[in-house]
Protein backbone atom coordinates (compact mmCIF):
# COMPACT_ATOMS: atom_id res chain seq x y z
CA UNK A 1 0.00 0.00 0.00
CA UNK A 2 1.41 3.17 -0.87
CA UNK A 3 2.56 5.83 2.15
CA UNK A 4 2.13 9.14 2.22
CA UNK A 5 3.65 12.11 4.08
CA UNK A 6 1.17 13.88 6.01
CA UNK A 7 3.86 16.91 6.71
CA UNK A 8 2.96 18.23 3.01
CA UNK A 9 -0.33 18.64 4.53
CA UNK A 10 -0.94 22.57 5.11
CA UNK A 11 -2.82 22.27 8.62
CA UNK A 12 -5.66 23.84 9.23
CA UNK A 13 -7.66 24.73 12.00
CA UNK A 14 -11.13 23.47 12.33
CA UNK A 15 -13.94 26.27 12.31
CA UNK A 16 -15.12 27.08 15.86
CA UNK A 17 -17.74 25.32 17.71
CA UNK A 18 -21.20 25.77 16.32
CA UNK A 19 -19.61 26.01 13.00
CA UNK A 20 -17.84 23.09 12.55
CA UNK A 21 -21.17 20.48 11.10
CA UNK A 22 -21.58 21.02 7.41
CA UNK A 23 -25.29 21.44 6.17
CA UNK A 24 -27.17 18.19 5.21
CA UNK A 25 -30.60 17.98 3.03
CA UNK A 26 -33.45 18.44 5.60
CA UNK A 27 -34.42 14.59 4.68
CA UNK A 28 -31.50 13.26 6.71
CA UNK A 29 -30.20 15.68 9.19
CA UNK A 30 -32.53 13.13 11.74
CA UNK A 31 -29.90 9.91 10.87
CA UNK A 32 -26.96 12.89 11.87
CA UNK A 33 -25.57 13.41 15.71
CA UNK A 34 -26.57 17.69 15.49
CA UNK A 35 -28.11 17.28 11.97
CA UNK A 36 -24.99 17.66 10.29
CA UNK A 37 -21.78 16.29 8.50
CA UNK A 38 -19.07 16.77 11.62
CA UNK A 39 -15.73 18.61 9.78
CA UNK A 40 -12.82 15.96 10.43
CA UNK A 41 -15.36 13.07 10.49
CA UNK A 42 -15.48 10.26 8.56
CA UNK A 43 -18.77 8.53 7.56
CA UNK A 44 -19.61 4.99 6.21
CA UNK A 45 -22.04 4.59 3.73
CA UNK A 46 -22.30 1.28 2.98
CA UNK A 47 -24.22 -0.63 0.00
CA UNK A 48 -25.84 2.54 -1.67
CA UNK A 49 -24.07 5.02 -3.92
CA UNK A 50 -27.62 7.08 -3.96
CA UNK A 51 -27.73 7.46 -0.41
CA UNK A 52 -24.06 8.46 -0.24
CA UNK A 53 -25.07 11.42 -3.05
CA UNK A 54 -28.11 12.15 -0.72
CA UNK A 55 -25.71 12.92 2.27
CA UNK A 56 -23.33 14.91 0.45
CA UNK A 57 -25.78 16.84 -1.43
CA UNK A 58 -26.50 19.46 1.25
CA UNK A 59 -23.00 20.75 2.28
CA UNK A 60 -22.10 20.31 -1.88
CA UNK A 61 -24.59 22.95 -2.52
CA UNK A 62 -23.14 25.88 0.08
CA UNK A 63 -22.33 28.70 -1.81
CA UNK A 64 -18.37 28.62 -2.33
CA UNK A 65 -18.13 25.02 -1.53
CA UNK A 66 -15.91 22.77 -2.89
CA UNK A 67 -16.32 19.05 -2.49
CA UNK A 68 -14.48 15.81 -4.41
CA UNK A 69 -14.74 12.55 -5.62
CA UNK A 70 -12.13 10.37 -5.58
CA UNK A 71 -12.21 6.66 -6.93
CA UNK A 72 -16.03 6.73 -8.10
CA UNK A 73 -15.40 6.95 -12.53
CA UNK A 74 -19.36 5.98 -12.54
CA UNK A 75 -20.41 8.62 -10.11
CA UNK A 76 -23.96 9.78 -11.77
CA UNK A 77 -23.50 13.19 -12.51
CA UNK A 78 -27.31 13.92 -13.33
CA UNK A 79 -28.24 12.21 -9.64
CA UNK A 80 -25.60 14.52 -8.03
CA UNK A 81 -27.22 17.53 -9.71
CA UNK A 82 -30.80 15.92 -9.10
CA UNK A 83 -29.93 16.47 -5.23
CA UNK A 84 -28.32 19.66 -5.38
CA UNK A 85 -24.78 19.38 -6.40
CA UNK A 86 -23.40 22.27 -7.73
CA UNK A 87 -20.94 20.11 -10.46
CA UNK A 88 -18.64 23.61 -11.18
CA UNK A 89 -17.35 23.12 -7.83
CA UNK A 90 -17.16 19.23 -7.71
CA UNK A 91 -13.61 17.58 -8.63
CA UNK A 92 -13.30 14.58 -10.37
CA UNK A 93 -10.22 11.77 -9.44
CA UNK A 94 -12.10 9.29 -11.56
CA UNK A 95 -9.65 6.12 -11.31
CA UNK A 96 -6.25 6.96 -8.30
CA UNK A 97 -5.47 3.10 -8.34
CA UNK A 98 -3.30 2.45 -5.04
CA UNK A 99 -2.60 6.28 -4.97
CA UNK A 100 -5.69 7.06 -3.68
CA UNK A 101 -4.58 7.82 -0.04
CA UNK A 102 -2.16 10.51 -1.13
CA UNK A 103 -5.37 12.29 -3.25
CA UNK A 104 -7.25 12.24 -0.21
CA UNK A 105 -4.36 13.79 1.68
CA UNK A 106 -3.72 16.50 -0.58
CA UNK A 107 -7.50 17.52 -1.21
CA UNK A 108 -8.34 17.28 2.58
CA UNK A 109 -6.46 20.82 3.16
CA UNK A 110 -8.55 22.80 -0.44
CA UNK A 111 -12.10 21.06 -0.31
CA UNK A 112 -14.79 20.70 2.59
CA UNK A 113 -15.89 17.36 1.72
CA UNK A 114 -14.89 14.43 0.05
CA UNK A 115 -16.67 11.71 -1.26
CA UNK A 116 -14.34 8.41 -1.36
CA UNK A 117 -14.56 4.37 -3.02
CA UNK A 118 -10.82 3.24 -1.57
CA UNK A 119 -8.93 0.60 -4.17
CA UNK A 120 -9.43 -2.27 -1.77
CA UNK A 121 -9.23 -3.07 2.05
CA UNK A 122 -8.30 -0.01 4.41
CA UNK A 123 -5.73 -0.75 7.30
CA UNK A 124 -6.87 0.83 10.06
CA UNK A 125 -3.30 2.46 11.00
CA UNK A 126 -4.26 4.31 7.14
CA UNK A 127 -8.09 5.16 8.36
CA UNK A 128 -6.15 6.64 11.50
CA UNK A 129 -3.36 8.67 9.64
CA UNK A 130 -6.02 9.93 7.11
CA UNK A 131 -8.21 11.03 9.91
CA UNK A 132 -6.24 12.94 11.12
CA UNK A 133 -4.95 14.80 8.06
CA UNK A 134 -8.94 15.61 7.65
CA UNK A 135 -9.34 17.08 10.93
CA UNK A 136 -6.49 19.31 10.43
CA UNK A 137 -7.85 20.35 7.07
CA UNK A 138 -11.64 20.49 8.55
CA UNK A 139 -13.05 18.34 5.65
CA UNK A 140 -15.54 15.47 6.04
CA UNK A 141 -15.24 12.21 4.35
CA UNK A 142 -18.14 10.53 2.81
CA UNK A 143 -16.46 6.83 2.18
CA UNK A 144 -18.41 4.22 0.17
CA UNK A 145 -18.02 1.03 1.52
CA UNK A 146 -16.33 0.22 5.62
CA UNK A 147 -13.76 2.12 7.16
CA UNK A 148 -12.09 1.48 10.03
CA UNK A 149 -12.76 3.72 13.25
CA UNK A 150 -15.76 5.76 11.31
CA UNK A 151 -17.87 8.03 13.83
CA UNK A 152 -21.21 6.74 11.81
CA UNK A 153 -22.18 4.08 9.55
CA UNK A 154 -25.43 4.80 7.30
CA UNK A 155 -27.11 2.33 4.78
CA UNK A 156 -29.93 1.31 2.96
CA UNK A 157 -31.81 -1.18 5.17
CA UNK A 158 -34.38 -2.23 2.40
CA UNK A 159 -35.25 0.08 -0.76
CA UNK A 160 -37.91 -0.53 -3.63
CA UNK A 161 -38.56 1.16 -6.94
CA UNK A 162 -42.03 2.86 -8.30
CA UNK A 163 -43.15 3.47 -11.62
CA UNK A 164 -43.40 -0.25 -13.40
CA UNK A 165 -46.38 -1.60 -14.61
CA UNK A 166 -46.84 -5.20 -15.92
CA UNK A 167 -43.52 -4.98 -17.99
CA UNK A 168 -44.14 -1.75 -19.40
CA UNK A 169 -43.36 2.39 -17.84
CA UNK A 170 -40.99 4.12 -16.21
CA UNK A 171 -39.28 4.55 -13.11
CA UNK A 172 -40.34 7.27 -11.06
CA UNK A 173 -39.03 6.95 -7.60
CA UNK A 174 -37.81 4.83 -5.05
CA UNK A 175 -38.70 4.19 -1.09
CA UNK A 176 -35.94 2.93 1.29
CA UNK A 177 -35.24 2.68 4.60
CA UNK A 178 -32.50 4.32 5.88
CA UNK A 179 -30.46 3.06 9.14
CA UNK A 180 -27.30 5.19 11.02
CA UNK A 181 -25.09 3.78 13.88
CA UNK A 182 -22.04 4.59 15.25
CA UNK A 183 -19.90 5.78 18.47
CA UNK A 184 -20.35 8.63 20.81
CA UNK A 185 -23.02 10.88 19.79
CA UNK A 186 -24.14 8.45 17.20
CA UNK A 187 -24.12 5.65 18.82
CA UNK A 188 -28.39 5.62 19.13
CA UNK A 189 -29.36 3.94 16.25
CA UNK A 190 -31.63 5.50 13.97
CA UNK A 191 -33.90 5.57 11.33
CA UNK A 192 -35.85 7.35 8.54
CA UNK A 193 -38.40 5.87 5.51
CA UNK A 194 -36.69 8.01 2.79
CA UNK A 195 -37.52 9.10 -1.22
CA UNK A 196 -34.21 8.10 -2.59
CA UNK A 197 -35.52 9.97 -5.18
CA UNK A 198 -38.83 10.62 -5.42
CA UNK A 199 -40.59 11.84 -8.84
CA UNK A 200 -38.61 14.91 -8.96
CA UNK A 201 -35.16 13.99 -8.21
CA UNK A 202 -34.95 15.02 -4.67
CA UNK A 203 -34.62 13.18 -1.30
CA UNK A 204 -37.55 13.54 1.18
CA UNK A 205 -39.13 11.79 4.00
CA UNK A 206 -42.08 9.43 3.13
CA UNK A 207 -45.11 10.65 4.19
CA UNK A 208 -47.16 8.64 6.55
CA UNK A 209 -50.07 8.77 3.64
CA UNK A 210 -47.73 7.03 1.05
CA UNK A 211 -47.82 3.71 1.90
CA UNK A 212 -44.81 0.67 0.35
CA UNK A 213 -47.36 -0.04 -1.64
CA UNK A 214 -49.16 2.61 -3.16
CA UNK A 215 -47.16 4.47 -6.48
CA UNK A 216 -46.95 7.66 -6.57
CA UNK A 217 -48.69 10.27 -8.66
CA UNK A 218 -46.59 10.97 -12.30
CA UNK A 219 -47.37 15.03 -11.33
CA UNK A 220 -46.75 17.48 -14.29
CA UNK A 221 -43.17 18.09 -14.60
CA UNK A 222 -41.52 14.84 -13.49
CA UNK A 223 -39.09 13.19 -15.14
CA UNK A 224 -37.49 9.68 -15.28
CA UNK A 225 -35.00 9.23 -12.56
CA UNK A 226 -33.09 12.24 -12.59
CA UNK A 227 -32.20 10.70 -9.03
CA UNK A 228 -30.84 7.14 -10.18
CA UNK A 229 -27.28 6.58 -9.41
CA UNK A 230 -24.61 5.67 -12.53
CA UNK A 231 -22.97 2.65 -10.84
CA UNK A 232 -23.93 -0.59 -11.59
CA UNK A 233 -26.32 -1.97 -8.78
CA UNK A 234 -26.32 1.47 -7.59
CA UNK A 235 -30.56 1.24 -7.39
CA UNK A 236 -29.88 -0.77 -4.21
CA UNK A 237 -27.25 -3.14 -4.61
CA UNK A 238 -27.46 -7.18 -4.64
CA UNK A 239 -29.66 -7.50 -1.40
CA UNK A 240 -30.90 -4.02 -0.52
CA UNK A 241 -33.57 -4.07 -3.50
CA UNK A 242 -37.24 -5.08 -2.78
CA UNK A 243 -39.91 -7.20 -4.73
CA UNK A 244 -40.48 -6.29 -8.61
CA UNK A 245 -37.59 -3.58 -8.82
CA UNK A 246 -35.57 -3.24 -12.21
CA UNK A 247 -31.60 -1.60 -12.34
CA UNK A 248 -31.43 1.47 -13.57
CA UNK A 249 -29.61 3.13 -16.38
CA UNK A 250 -26.19 4.08 -15.91
CA UNK A 251 -25.85 7.29 -15.42
CA UNK A 252 -28.93 8.85 -14.08
CA UNK A 253 -31.09 8.15 -17.31
CA UNK A 254 -35.01 6.99 -17.15
CA UNK A 255 -35.34 3.24 -18.00
CA UNK A 256 -38.62 2.95 -20.06
CA UNK A 257 -39.55 -0.70 -20.95
CA UNK A 258 -42.58 -1.46 -22.62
Amino acid sequence: MPTFDSTLIRPAALTPTGEDLLPVLPALAPLLPGGGLRRGAVVSVLGDTGLLLALAAGAAAVEGAWSAAVGLPDLGLAAAAGYGFDLRRLLLVDDPGQHWPEVVAALAGAVGLILLRPEGPVSAQLAARLTAVLRRGGCALLVAGPWPGAGLRLAVKSARWFGLGDGYGQLVGRQTEVTAEGRGAGARARTARLWLPDEHGAARVVEPAESADAVPARSPGAVGLPGVVGLPGSAGLPGTAGPAEAEPAAGGLGLAVV
